[in-house]
């Protein structure tokens, strides 16, 4: 087995986190297959893996350990882009995304949704107890309730400090961009009988229009899962993910055989060809195949991740990033 220490290069540590490691595109934790294994976007995805973890190691399924995952993170008020306590849209309403999608293609979503503390259990009532895939808006908080939800204020006092800031320095009314603005928790999993699965929540944008909706909730833009081949989902600035049908592309990128760091670098690749204002936004994207083997890229730095196995034991990974590398 490789010794993980040997092909992971230490970033300085002024710079970095405790735990944390960058790495090059390959020297990412790809060459350590096995399942079962979780992964998680960004520092918060490592509380989403531990929850994870306890189900998939005791050898419960991938879906139901990303659903577990991803609740952690929506209900947690100090991650202010996914659930509780989230930046509000520019109207001061918290509005929320999520799908999820297990092994045997059958997949869930919600946009839009209000009130509702975790999306991704709504997302996954979508897929299970009606005939479609997406519902959003007022029928999905509706929906919600009906299926036994509470209503919960996601409002906190953070969000209505930070939309006062906001209105204050933007006269325009228009929402900023920056590759801070969408930290998006995507989680991936790969069980002890060899089935993926994987969800995607996210309050989207800060101070969005109201109604706008990302790639979180869209299947083939936030999260796509094929249990033959491998799973992948996204992070950043939605509307690039979406034209390139960003974690579709990865999967299939995997299928032609690349590895998972290569199939998210090519998508990468696509959402340069499909958006010209690519140096001014953040997109990146992780990714599973069926041997367990992960990997991650992104546009520009600042986007980490986490995995946990039994080798990697929930360890932070910096991946490959375009813009300084072009």
């Amino acid at each position: 087995m490789p010794n993980r220490r040997k092909f992971l290069k230490a970033i300085p540590l002024a710079a970095a986190a405790p735990g944390l490691l960058a790495c090059a595109p390959e020297d990412q934790p790809e060459n350590l297959p096995g399942k079962p294994v979780v992964i998680s976007t960004w520092q918060h995805g490592q509380a989403a893996n531990v929850a994870a973890w306890k189900i998939i190691s005791a050898g419960g399924s991938a879906l139901d350990a990303v659903e577990a995952g991803a609740r952690v993170t929506e209900a947690d008020p100090e991650v202010h882009t996914v659930g509780l306590g989230s930046f509000p849209d520019r109207d001061g309403i918290v509005s929320l995304d999520a799908c999820i999608m297990g092994p045997d293609g059958d997949c869930g979503s919600v946009a839009n949704v209000r009130d509702i503390l975790h999306p991704v259990t709504v997302a996954r009532m979508v897929m299970e107890r009606t005939p479609h895939v997406m519902i959003s808006g007022a029928g999905a908080t509706d929906f919600a309730l009906s299926q036994g939800m509470e209503r919960t204020e996601l409002l906190t006092e953070f969000g209505r400090e930070a939309l006062a800031k906001w209105r204050t320095k933007n006269p325009d009314y228009l929402p900023k961009i920056n590759v801070e603005n969408h930290d998006t928790i995507g989680i991936l999993a790969l069980d002890v009988n060899g089935d993926l699965a994987g969800a995607c929540t996210t309050s989207g944008a800060a101070f969005k229009y109201g109604g706008r909706v990302g790639d979180s909730p869209i299947i083939g833009a936030g999260l796509y899962v094929d249990n033959t081949i491998g799973a992948a989902t996204a992070t950043g600035w939605g509307e690039a993910v979406i034209r390139a049908c960003g974690t579709f592309l990865v999967v299939e990128f995997m299928r032609q055989g690349h590895s998972p760091t290569d199939a998210c670098r090519l998508a990468v690749e696509r959402v340069i060809e499909k958006n010209p204002d690519w140096k001014s936004i953040q997109v990146g994207f992780i990714a599973i195949n069926k041997a367990g083997e992960t990997g991650a890229y992104c546009l520009q730095s600042g986007f980490d991740f986490a995995v946990l196995n039994a080798q990697t034991d929930n360890q932070m990974f910096r991946p490959g990033y375009k813009i300084e590398a072009s």
